[in-house]
């Protein structure tokens, strides 16, 4: 098998291909760690190459790392990925997790990590009045990246125009550094793909179409195009929302071994969750 066979073969049968996942085929020369320093996009964002994750099962404003952790839970995971080299932060106003990064910034320099969060805004009364309460939540006079969260129709920027109009303002502001879409449909995704405005995307991404917008050759092909046209590209879904927890491994080289994936982000609910994965990531980057 090769990694076209892999990819238009078993890839898209399910998470059972990873039961003999070809290592060799996915296989680096040198090693990745989770702090690795990555360059996101045009506007050059540097951030870790693991991001930590606040979201699983994310909605209504908690998420499994809010309601198991709770604040002090979330900052301690945060510190402790911090005191680690992990220093991009994934949030967003469905999680509820911007209060909790205002008190992961009492115990680090704002200016030393990246946040991430998005946004459900459409017009642009709804944008402003997010950007002025997102960054009130999260203690913070700007945002690293800001993303319209959860693109599902091929017409988006349409429908998003004024809250578009109002983050590209504020980018020129420096209120928000960069920005683009986090998309749930491959038509979305192909969209955000052509769309100028887009600088950094949010993709679903794992060798077995878990929880993915479409197969993996076909979202990688998409991915490419975005990459070409300079965009930053941010992984999701790379243990297929916790269904892959069991092919961590088989996942994380996947991941790894992707030249249109600049980084991704992971949701860990446990200080050892995340130092198991932090211990794996530079081991399967090179596993053969």
């Amino acid at each position: 098998m090769n990694r076209r066979e892999f990819f238009h073969g078993g890839a898209a049968a399910g998470a059972g291909i990873l039961n003999a996942f070809p290592y060799h085929l996915f296989a680096a020369t040198a090693k990745k760690q989770a702090s690795d320093r990555v360059k996101l996009g045009p506007k050059g964002v540097e951030l870790s190459r693991l991001a930590m994750g606040t979201g699983t099962n994310g909605s209504g404003g908690s998420s499994n790392q809010t309601k198991k952790l709770g604040l002090g839970g979330v900052a301690d995971l945060f510190q402790s990925g911090f005191d680690q080299g992990v220093t991009f932060w994934d949030c967003a106003d469905q999680y509820g997790t911007h209060p909790h990064a205002k008190e992961s910034l009492k115990r680090v320099p704002r200016e030393k990590v990246t946040i991430l969060s998005k946004t459900h805004a459409s017009t642009e009364k709804e944008m402003k009045a997010d950007l002025d309460r997102f960054r009130r939540e999260m203690g913070t006079d700007y945002i690293d990246i800001l993303l319209l969260h959860c693109m599902l129709d091929g017409d988006w920027p349409e429908k998003k125009k004024g809250a578009m109009n109002v983050i590209s303002e504020a980018r020129e502001k420096g209120v928000v550094r960069t920005h683009g879409t986090s998309c749930h449909t491959i038509e979305a995704l192909r969209t955000a793909a052509k769309t100028p405005w887009v600088q950094v995307d949010l993709a679903r991404i794992n060798p077995a179409q878990v929880a993915m917008d479409a197969d993996p050759a076909t979202v990688i092909s998409v991915l490419k195009q975005m990459k070409a046209a300079g965009k930053g590209v941010i992984g999701m879904k790379i243990l297929g929302a916790g269904r892959l927890r069991d092919k961590v491994d088989e996942c994380l080289q996947f991941a790894l071994s992707l030249d249109c994936v600049d980084c991704f982000t992971i949701g860990s609910e446990s200080r050892a969750e995340l130092a198991d994965l932090v211990r794996k990531i530079p081991a399967a980057s090179t596993r053969g």
